[in-house]
């Protein structure tokens, strides 16, 4: 998945699209999350299990976040 394809996806996300984002297996993914070894926050409704877009962002690419952090604070 690559960064025009990020942009689109809507605030919160299911786990096999997560698992896309990060390139690696949906199982793995569930696994990760269940093991609690999921490199974001997980939220968990009833038996939904979400992903906040923004932080796999951020995990993707931290120095993007840092910079427009950066440039609000001098701004």
């Amino acid at each position: 998945m690559d960064r025009p394809d990020l942009d689109q996806l809507p605030a919160l996300i299911d786990v096999p699209t997560a698992a896309a984002v990060l390139g690696i297996g949906r199982s793995l993914a569930y696994d990760l999350v269940r093991t609690d070894r999921w490199p974001t926050p997980v939220l968990r409704v009833g038996k939904l299990i979400r992903i906040p877009t923004a932080a796999l962002r951020r995990l993707l690419d931290p120095d993007t976040t840092a910079a427009s952090h950066s440039a609000a604070d001098h701004g």
